[in-house]
């Protein structure tokens, strides 16, 4: 490539007289490209800040990995020997137990509404919490200390709360499913029924945590699911979550039937195969958009090449080889992909930063699971979006280029 090819090429990308629509063609092709490549990026991103975002505050009540219980009455009597045990395994940071039943839930009102009780470890029971739900509170505090100095307190999700004016004061009461077995005095199965005091609201942005779920102290939750000392399982908090996985195969190794585990992935499946799904499909689909801008490039450049077949004779003529015909109609098309790929990879990113930082595209939270749509821009993804337009736009200059080169000189020159 040489200094004469260079501004060939350029002179025929700004065309003038009477082709001097061409150079708006131009402007036509690059703009499908800045198109394509800024959806491609953008879309990229809200699929990924989606997961991001979700994965986020779905661990914010659920811990990296869970040890269960296989059997018929899906409870840890000795969890006391099984933390212990769990503790010693490599990449366990902290290990509490936990307590999880359904029940219905009353605030002194005519309203009742179905809720997930959970028990756990109240505030400052130790140095190092498994989840973070503890410092989402908005009133209160996690200790469940009541107006008596009794752990008899209940944190009420910030949506429940406001459907039952159940907030800091109020008595809640809890309905649990009843013994199957009748009374002997009643002769009928008779429901559980606990009263507790609410003693903090929390907000996690999570819908199914704020619409349905309340936290008491694990000692109260055992007493209210009539599991005596027992527990439902132990929840485990790892040095890295991506490494949760390998953590839950060695803790199972370590532990003999019937107990298993199941990290925050398991517990979650469905949700991110749908989404990772739904990125691939996205992208895909929106590839096909920088293809389309890729037959713009097609028939800009062909439109060239036969506009200017009387030059490109002549040039021919005088001792241009199909090499060099060929470099500068292939220059004209890199040119209008990396234009086109520069301007769509900077407005793509500006629009993902300024849709995510304030939040210009709400969502309702009962049906997307959270109240605004983020977006993640992530440098990998960004530079390969760039790149598959960059590439896509350079080989649709493929076959113009080649036309170019196959004319002969006195047939370019004739046909003029």
């Amino acid at each position: 490539m040489n200094r004469l090819e260079l501004e060939i090429a350029w002179r025929y990308l700004r065309s003038r007289g009477r082709t001097r629509w061409l150079s708006f063609i131009s402007v036509i092709a690059i703009g499908g490209i800045v198109i394509g490549v800024s959806a491609l990026i953008l879309i990229i991103g809200v699929m990924n800040g989606l997961q991001t975002d979700l994965r986020e505050k779905i661990l914010i009540g659920s811990p990296d990995l869970r040890v269960l219980v296989f059997g018929d009455e899906l409870k840890i009597t000795d969890w006391r020997t099984v933390q212990a045990k769990v503790r010693k395994v490599d990449g366990v940071v902290a290990v509490a137990p936990f307590v999880l039943t359904q029940a219905l839930a009353n605030a002194g009102h005519d309203y009742t509404e179905g809720v997930s009780v959970s028990g756990i470890e109240p505030l400052g029971a130790s140095k190092r919490p498994v989840t973070s739900i503890r410092e989402h509170a908005t009133m209160g505090d996690f200790s469940f200390v009541t107006k008596d100095g009794t752990r008899r307190g209940a944190v009420v999700g910030k949506l429940l709360a406001e459907r039952l004016s159940a907030y800091p004061g109020a008595e809640l009461t809890i309905m649990g499913a009843p013994d199957m077995r009748p009374s002997a005095v009643l002769g009928m199965p008779v429901p559980r029924v606990a009263k507790f005091e609410v003693t903090g609201v929390f907000e996690t942005g999570m819908y199914e945590y704020d619409n349905a779920y309340v936290f008491v102290d694990l000692k109260a939750a055992q007493e209210f699911a009539g599991l005596d000392s027992a527990v439902t399982g132990l929840e485990v908090a790892t040095a890295d979550r991506w490494v949760a996985p390998a953590v839950a195969e060695r803790i199972g190794k370590s532990l003999d039937f019937p107990y298993h585990t199941v990290d925050w992935q398991e517990q979650n499946s469905s949700l991110f195969r749908a989404l990772k799904l739904e990125k691939m499909g996205m992208g895909v689909i929106l590839l096909l958009i920088i293809v389309v801008a890729a037959f713009n490039i097609v028939s800009t450049l062909t439109m060239v090449v036969r506009d200017k077949t009387r030059e490109i004779g002549i040039l021919k003529a005088m001792g241009f080889t199909e090499a060099g015909i060929r470099r500068i109609f292939l220059i004209q098309g890199v040119v209008i992909g990396f234009v086109g790929t520069m301007l769509g990879t900077t407005l793509g990113a500006s629009l993902g930063v300024l849709i995510d930082r304030y939040r210009l595209i709400t969502l309702d939270p009962t049906v997307y699971f959270i109240d605004h749509l983020p977006v993640r821009l992530e440098v990998g993804d960004t530079l390969l979006m760039a790149l598959l337009g960059f590439v896509v736009a350079a080989l649709a200059t493929l076959y113009p280029a080649w036309q170019a080169s196959r004319l002969y000189p006195i047939e370019a020159i004739r046909g003029e």
